[in-house]
């Protein structure tokens, strides 16, 4: 097996059509954050997302209010002034938490987000083919036998053997 290109098969940027305050459909191109500020993104989401999941206080190192009031700008690059100027809030907040999921989680979860109107738990379930075929494996997957209380022919063999003589 050899690795193929990343070019080939990773995208660079993120395009999220939305429509705008003047009522037309403009689709947005997120670029690829730096590397630098990809970490950074990064940082600042795991950090709210353990004080969130266990109530630990943030890091005031790793999250200070100036890392905190970029996060989208970070996100959305060369592009935040563009589309802060063409939508309302609730598009815009959408529009930048969707890089946001795009850069700390991936494609496939940027994806679902935005779909679900940003709540992943109403993502739509995969496709009644999706699931067949996901069933189906599971189902031909043959469960291992339990070893408990067996023993070896070979083990067995030698014991009779040994009472015998």
């Amino acid at each position: 097996m050899a690795f193929k290109v990343l070019e080939e098969f990773l995208g660079d940027s993120l395009p999220l059509p939305v429509k705008c305050k003047d009522g037309t459909v403009r689709t947005f191109t997120v670029p690829a954050p730096t590397a630098e500020g990809g970490l950074l993104v990064e940082k600042i989401m795991t950090e709210g997302l353990r004080a969130a999941n266990g109530g630990t206080p943030l890091d005031a190192e790793a999250l200070d209010d100036a890392a905190e009031k970029d996060l989208y700008r970070l996100a959305l690059g060369d592009v935040y002034d563009e589309v802060f100027a063409a939508v309302d809030w609730p598009r815009f907040r959408h529009i930048a938490m969707t890089a946001v999921m795009w850069i700390t989680a991936g494609l496939d979860t940027a994806e679902q987000f935005w779909n679900a109107d940003g709540d992943p738990s109403r993502a739509a379930p995969p496709n009644r083919a999706a699931r067949r075929a996901s069933s189906a494996a599971a189902s031909t997957t043959k469960r291992r036998g339990s070893t408990s209380g067996t023993s070896s022919p070979t083990a067995t063999g030698r014991a009779r053997k040994a009472a015998q003589t």
